[in-house]
């Protein structure tokens, strides 16, 4: 409970935090008006799911009777939060680039961006079932597909990839990211919506692997635990500013598999088709079609008995 002498503390305080604010105002957010809602998108990406996995995510108890009602409805729902969330998007976009700004106009367009993106939904359905296939296939350990939709990270990371490359395809921005981050932040998997991946892509284990913005993934390709498909460098302009919009990250052709905690650098890197990298591999170079990337094993060193000192 605040007493009366506390009060000049607390003012001193009030000033205190007024003045940093005023002296760097990065990191807030006063005087202006739009910003999409992380909850709210976290919401409608699970929507999405329970849209994609029928009777996995969501309700459960879902009959061939009541589907097509359950459907409708869940749609409708997501329509409605898609046109909010995209219609700030869009204004927040002009906001920030200090753009003229018109509420029904932003509100047209999330329309059409919405409806555009609803209509692709079982487009993008049919290429995860491939995924999900993929990782039965890859995977020895997995018993069924309900095991891989209800508990493989690999496969949530890029259901949620795959709905937010759609938006970003869409000229949707921000809304995307808060997706993917949210899939990172439950999976251990950081996929960037930009990135292109083919179908039936598999991340075995999935913890610690990072697809970058420019990242080109062909279609049946298994990545591990830890791989980094990563920008070599950041390109700066005269000013020293980072260059955006380059190819920054590797091309991995169709049927390549890489192995755990690899690290495969720059936008002019490309693994051929059907190559192998090995486990805990730095590469920055192109390999051609076939190849198998190793690096040799260290030297162990076996002692019995002693002081226990190496």
């Amino acid at each position: 409970m605040v007493t009366s002498k506390d009060a000049p503390a607390l003012d001193q305080l009030t000033d205190a935090m007024l003045a940093s604010y005023r002296t760097d105002p990065r990191g807030t957010r006063i005087g202006r008006r739009y910003l999409p809602s992380r909850d709210a998108i976290i919401s409608i990406t699970r929507n999405l799911l329970a849209l994609l996995y029928p009777g996995y995510q969501g309700r459960q108890d879902l009959t061939a009777d009541g589907l097509r009602f359950h459907v409708g409805s869940l749609l409708d729902t997501v329509r409605q939060a898609l046109l909010d969330q995209v219609a700030l998007c869009l204004s927040y976009r002009e906001e920030v680039d200090g753009q003229p700004h018109n509420d029904p106009a932003c509100r047209a367009r999330a329309a059409v961006v919405v409806d555009t993106f609803l209509q692709g939904l079982p487009n993008v359905r049919r290429v995860l079932v491939e995924d999900v296939q993929a990782a039965f296939d890859g995977d020895p350990a997995a018993t069924n597909l309900d095991e891989i939709i209800l508990a493989y990270p690999g496969l949530l990371a890029i259901s949620v990839y795959r709905l937010a490359h759609e938006l970003h395809v869409l000229g949707v921005q921000l809304m995307p990211r808060i997706m993917t981050e949210w899939a990172h932040a439950k999976t251990g998997a950081d996929i960037h919506p930009g990135a292109r991946i083919g179908a039936s892509f598999f991340m075995d284990h999935a913890t610690g692997a990072v697809v970058g913005e420019t990242t080109d993934i062909g279609a049946n390709v298994k990545l591990y635990q830890g791989v980094t498909l990563g920008a070599l460098s950041h390109p700066k302009d005269e000013r020293g500013r980072v260059i955006r919009g380059t190819k920054r990250h590797p091309t991995v052709e169709d049927g390549v598999t890489i192995y755990a905690n690899a690290t495969v650098l720059g936008g002019a890197t490309v693994l051929g088709k059907g190559s192998l990298v090995g486990g805990s591999v730095f590469l920055t170079q192109s390999v051609p079609a076939g190849t198998r990337v190793a690096i040799k094993p260290p030297e162990l060193t076996l002692r019995q008995g002693g002081d226990g000192a190496l």
